[in-house]
């Protein structure tokens, strides 16, 4: 199956912008729920070394939540993208299917761990890969995670270049948004995720 983008990155971009028209806050209000609740984790478990260091440990909380809530997430924003009704609850969607999720979210950080001892490039190209898994989750409410895993890789296929530039077209955003204290944050986040889905 030929699954080739043929929108280029500029129209994916408009269309983001045009579904994000009415829906600023709903989208705003889902993306820092999402960041705060998923990263939470890494911050959470702390202890501290004989020489006073703080050493992060392996937070079971934010490995049981991540899956989900990226799966939540990816529905939310998918639903916004093709201007259906997304509802703020779809963002804790995922816990209904939370073994797909969480078994989806641990296939993928081995693999890309795994590709990043290698070299950079090769864990760059893992995430590109890998990058379309929670969108299929949503499509596909019978398909299991290593089998979304593999589709991403095939619809991946010649769509990696590509994705990596629509990534690159936001670097400068991602640079202003310092300048802004990183208030630009809370717009450049759901600009980026709707992106992403329309692509």
């Amino acid at each position: 199956m030929n699954y080739i983008s043929s929108t280029n990155n500029a129209a994916l971009m408009t269309q983001a912008r045009e579904s994000l028209k009415v829906k600023w806050g709903l989208a705003i209000g889902a993306w820092i729920v999402f960041m705060v609740l998923v990263n939470i984790g890494s911050e959470t478990i702390l202890w501290e070394s004989e020489d006073g260091n703080r050493k992060t440990t392996l937070d079971i909380i934010g490995i049981l939540i991540n899956g989900p809530m990226s799966l939540g997430y990816a529905a939310l924003i998918l639903a916004l993208s093709r201007n259906q009704s997304p509802q703020f609850a779809q963002l804790f969607g995922g816990f209904k299917r939370f073994g797909v999720a969480l078994g989806a979210f641990l296939l993928q950080v081995i693999f890309i761990i795994l590709w990043l001892l290698l070299l950079i490039i090769p864990g760059i190209i893992a995430i590109l890969r890998y990058s379309q898994t929670w969108y299929i989750l949503v499509e596909d409410e019978n398909i299991g995670p290593l089998d979304a895993i593999n589709k991403s890789k095939e619809m991946m296929r010649e769509n990696k270049w590509k994705l990596f530039c629509l990534y690159w077209r936001f670097f400068g955003w991602f640079l202003l948004c310092f300048l802004t204290l990183g208030v630009g944050f809370i717009f450049f986040g759901p600009y980026v995720s709707v992106s992403l889905a329309e692509f």
